[in-house]
């Protein structure tokens, strides 16, 4: 083990609309055409059609195809930035069947279709489209597809593709409060109004859970991208077995208004941790739902050379132990195997356990240092999605010359270290 060695390590980086009509098949050269006597044809009028080839003829059906077509879609094919609660409808080139397949959205929406008029089918929704998703309504062909009231059906399958309009920062928000990953609550007016599209921004507020300290505070703007929603999303995705990137794409929109429908909100407390530098000691403060859980306990940050950036940031990685390598900045390197709870939160800087003789003072390469049972305490209340604040700038260099890197070195996730010792707030005296 290298003395004055700091931790980092690499930064883990982590059918076009198909005009359904009349089809012929009369192979030339390749087989006999099948003619088929229209209906009507006893009357006189000599009319034949021509069979698709791969379709039969089902009981109690005539087969045949007709003029009968998809006239429209609505949205049209290709549409983008269609609203959340847009009216999705058909219309046919003449009056539906009484019975018969409804058209397919992918991915499915809860409602069901509905028949505006003898040619229109308007789709009743139950659920908001999703967000920022690509959708498709398709309407099935064939003997066993759609058919209209003469009993003529689509000569083939229709379908149509349009991408839905991303979802607002406010209402994004909105929801993270209702499911408690902020810690700001959403709070509707009284008396509540009639509901409205779920995707779409709501009558209410979002106001502050707990007084928390003005480093977190400063930081909220409601309705714009922020830090502290980020962490939120990152911590909605973590729960729900979502990729931990922040990005409120269409699995996060589906999964927050399912969560919201199904009443499942954030099972966990909200967590924020404040590293201040200065004054010495450094040292760090852990809030849990508002309330300080550990305080005071003293941390090494990073040296002269290694200084430890101030801001606030989500814990991305959350690991039990991690193999670190680097290069000082003298030249030489080091290896430290094992080095035990690292909640990685920018780049290769993390909160995580160290042996050293004192603690409460700038000596290492960039990371949050603190004795490994401080460590082992606050290790399990930060997961992927807290916040941690670095604040300050020390104002008195080490004693001893640091021993520290530029360079990102190496890490790997290895077996659990050792059971902590019993979890105590460090004590030790400055270095010196």
């Amino acid at each position: 083990m290298q003395s004055l060695a700091a931790r980092s390590r690499n930064r883990r980086r982590y059918l076009p609309l198909a005009a359904a009509a009349v089809v012929v098949l009369a192979a030339t050269g390749i087989g006999t055409a099948i003619a088929l006597r229209a209906r009507g044809s006893a009357a006189g009028s000599g009319a034949t059609r021509r069979q698709e080839g791969s379709a039969t003829t089902l009981p109690g059906h005539s087969g045949r195809t007709g003029g009968f077509s998809v006239a429209s879609f609505t949205p049209q094919a290709g549409s983008t930035g269609v609203a959340s609660d847009a009216t999705l409808s058909v219309r046919f080139s003449s009056p539906l069947a009484a019975d018969g397949p409804e058209p397919v959205l992918d991915p499915p929406v809860a409602g069901s279709w509905k028949r505006a008029s003898p040619t229109t089918l308007v789709f009743d929704a139950a659920a908001p489209l999703i967000p920022a998703a690509s959708e498709s309504i398709t309407v099935r062909g064939g003997p066993s597809g759609v058919r209209d009231a003469s009993g003529a059906h689509l000569a083939r399958s229709a379908s149509v593709s349009f991408t839905v309009a991303g979802g607002s920062t406010h209402r994004l928000q909105e929801l993270l409060a209702q499911l408690g990953y902020l810690p700001l609550a959403y709070v509707p007016p009284s008396p509540a109004p009639p509901p409205r599209d779920l995707a779409e921004s709501q009558p209410g507020s979002l106001t502050w859970r707990w007084q928390m300290p003005a480093s977190l505070t400063s930081l909220w703007v409601t309705g714009s991208p922020n830090v502290i929603t980020k962490a939120a999303v990152m911590s909605f995705e973590r729960q729900n077995g979502l990729t931990t990137d922040g990005i409120a794409g269409p699995q996060v929109w589906k999964a927050l208004l399912a969560d919201v429908s199904d009443g499942k909100g954030d099972a966990t407390p909200y967590v924020y941790v404040y590293v201040s530098k200065t004054p010495l000691p450094e040292a760090l403060t852990l809030y849990d739902d508002g309330a300080v859980k550990f305080g005071g306990i003293l941390v090494n940050t990073g040296a002269p050379g290694a200084t430890t950036q101030d801001g606030t940031y989500p814990v991305f990685e959350h690991v039990v132990a991690s193999d670190m390598k680097g290069t000082n900045i003298t030249g030489s390197t080091y290896n430290d195997p094992t080095v035990p709870w690292a909640s990685y939160f920018n780049g290769g800087d993390a909160l995580h356990g160290f042996p050293r003789a004192h603690y409460g003072y700038p000596q290492s390469n960039g990371c949050v240092e603190m004795a490994i049972s401080d460590a082992a305490m606050v290790w399990p209340y930060t997961p992927v999605g807290t916040l941690v604040t670095v604040a300050g700038l020390p104002n008195t260099p080490p004693q001893s010359p640091p021993t520290t890197t530029t360079t990102e070195p190496t890490t790997t996730t290895t077996a659990a270290p050792p059971a902590p010792t019993a979890a105590t707030t460090t004590t030790a005296t400055p270095p010196g």
